[in-house]
């Protein structure tokens, strides 16, 4: 644990002193920004109308107001060719750079600072930084900024993308729109926000250098005039000597960008010298960009020119100034860089893979219409829908197949059709299943079997058409047989199931009566014998007086008869006793 604390530390310690170093050297490579060449001291730009420019410039140009080379796509050439100059100028001699772009619309790119969003955030970074990051081959700077706040300034397109719209303020342009044509001078902001033909690149100069081989600085004067600035007028802009940067076209449709060294007042070019130099050099149409120590060069990431600022940290030594927008020459792109993701790159052009056609490869050779309805285009030409087939689609499967590409086999039996995109069977009259195997239940036919049929006799009918004297066929005939003597055995088992159930109901039988018979003629007469031993009883107790507990008194004698008759008649021992439903007890105390 204590190793790899140990590693962390050393990690994140490492980190940071890159970190400071970094930072150092970008400080000490920054500039002073000392060197400035402003056109106009209070906002950018002169205030009137394109209407005014429209107006006031030379009949001969009549109401156009910009100039349109048309588009050359040069094929077998390389990307740029730079080429490092020395001229004897009129302030003395002079270093500097002009670089051929032979295929602008492929290869020369204005960038924001930075990269994308620099113009949102005011940022300002060095031509050096954002070339390096770009991959440019060759790089200047291009725009002007406000050098306090770091706002670009003027129209600004890059690869496509409006980055801002100046709101029509007249300064010279140059331009590149989507068909490759290149467009110099002064433009509306409508010509701007043009959709028609829109620009991939845009920027704005000061001062129109070159118009269509002649110089129009005297006539970009009066367009672009304004009030002094921090170095003077535009007058003094336009005359005193500096480093500058510029941007043009030949006849053959060349981008030519254009940059030199110096200083301002010192050495270097003025706006005179420049038009004049590039008119030598075939240049058709050309403007002025920003110049003084903005004026940059780099070649492949790496500084080429002569910075003309002081460094913030030794003003003994040069350093290169952050700047706003730039022009960047690089290898030919794709657009989009991946081919729409259905082919390659190579040399700018797109090479489309299998199926795939166009520019952008973003086309399928298979066009929607060629598939139909029932089909979609795809790199491998037509898929069709389910259930069907051909090449444009327009065929179902035939008879027994079925699915995606008719590939599945039907299973349907008796006749039955098969649904060409499910499969499902469709069963003819009489039959019925998946498969349309089974033959209507006994009683029904037709399609789906869902007619009742309605014989005499409850009869079964044809299961196809449902006629009641048809011949039924031989395996129905056998169903039939089947289920008869299967209702048969089942009627059959039900009586006997019945017959037994009703024998085993329990009744008595003769013997059982008999000698229920019996014993009750027994019980009856041990009734009887109990009967007549109690009378028997009684009789002898009235011989034995002394041990007779009570006695029967007749109602005669109660009533005061004749006592000699009782007497007689209670000595009797006969069946006169039997009858006590006549007769009262009365009881009387026995004898002491």
């Amino acid at each position: 644990m204590a190793a790899d604390s140990v590693k962390c530390a050393c990690f994140w310690s490492l980190l940071l002193i890159l970190c400071l170093r970094v930072s150092l050297a970008k400080k000490y490579r920054s500039s002073l920004d000392d060197d400035l060449l402003l056109p106009y001291a209070n906002g950018h730009g002169p205030a009137h109308s394109h209407r005014h420019v429209r107006v006031c410039q030379p009949i001969i140009y009549g109401n156009t107001t910009h100039e349109s080379s048309p588009p050359r796509h040069q094929t077998g050439q390389p990307v740029a060719e730079s080429n490092v100059f020395v001229t004897n100028a009129p302030s003395g001699w002079v270093y500097g750079r002009l670089t051929v772009v032979h295929d602008p619309l492929q290869t020369l790119s204005v960038l924001e600072p930075g990269g994308p969003d620099g113009c949102k955030n005011n940022r300002r970074v060095s031509v050096e930084e954002t070339a390096k990051a770009a991959g440019c081959l060759y790089a200047q700077n291009a725009g002007f900024f406000n050098t306090k706040s770091g706002q670009c300034l003027g129209n600004v397109v890059s690869n496509g993308r409006l980055v801002q719209d100046s709101g029509g303020v007249q300064n010279a342009q140059f331009g590149i729109r989507r068909d490759g044509s290149l467009i110099f001078g002064y433009l509306s902001q409508e010509d701007v926000l043009d959709q028609s033909n829109p620009f991939v690149q845009l920027v704005s100069g000061v001062i129109w250098l070159l118009r269509e081989g002649e110089i129009y600085i005297t006539q970009s004067l009066e367009a672009e005039c304004g009030k002094s600035q921090e170095t003077g007028n535009l007058s003094y802009f336009v005359n005193v000597v500096s480093a500058r940067t510029a941007v043009g076209h030949d006849a053959d449709g060349n981008i030519i960008l254009f940059q030199i060294d110096g200083q301002t007042g010192n050495r270097g070019m003025n706006l005179w010298d420049v038009a004049t130099f590039l008119k030598e050099q075939g240049v058709v149409n050309a403007i002025n960009l920003d110049g003084g120590g903005s004026s940059t060069c780099v070649i492949n990431g790496s500084l080429a020119s002569y910075p003309s600022d002081h460094c913030t940290s030794d003003n003994r030594w040069r350093c290169g100034r952050d700047v706003s927008t730039i022009f960047c020459v690089h290898q030919k792109s794709c657009k989009p860089e991946n081919c729409s993701g259905h082919g390659e790159c190579v040399g700018g052009l797109c090479r489309c893979g299998r199926g795939w056609q166009g520019e952008a490869c973003d086309s399928l050779l298979c066009q929607p219409s060629q598939c139909g309805s029932h089909g979609v285009c795809t790199p491998n030409g037509c898929v069709c829908d389910a259930g069907w087939r051909g090449e444009n689609c327009s065929y179902e499967c035939v008879r027994g197949f079925y699915g995606d590409g008719c590939n599945h086999t039907c299973s349907c039996v008796n006749g039955g059709s098969c649904d060409p995109v499910h499969g499902r069977c469709a069963c003819p009259p009489g039959f019925h299943g998946d498969t349309c195997d089974q033959v209507c239940p006994l009683g029904f036919f037709g399609l789906s079997c869902a007619q009742e049929c309605h014989c005499d006799d409850l009869c079964p009918c044809d299961p196809q058409t449902g006629t009641c004297n048809a011949t039924l066929q031989g395996e129905t005939n056998y169903t039939i047989h089947r289920a008869g003597h299967c209702l048969a055995t089942k009627m059959f088992t039900s009586w006997i199931q019945k017959e037994e159930a009703h024998r085993e109901q329990r009744h008595l039988t003769e013997r059982t009566w008999l000698i229920i018979t019996i014993l009750l003629a027994f019980l009856l007469s041990a009734s009887l014998m109990a009967h007549l031993v109690a009378a028997c009883s009684g009789s002898a107790a009235s011989h034995f007086p002394e041990r007779r507990d009570y006695s029967y008194v007749p109602l005669t004698n109660i009533n005061g008869a004749d006592q000699t008759r009782s007497a007689r008649r209670s000595r009797t021992c006969g069946l006169d006793l039997e009858d006590s439903d006549s007769q009262e007890e009365i009881w009387s105390s026995p004898r002491s």
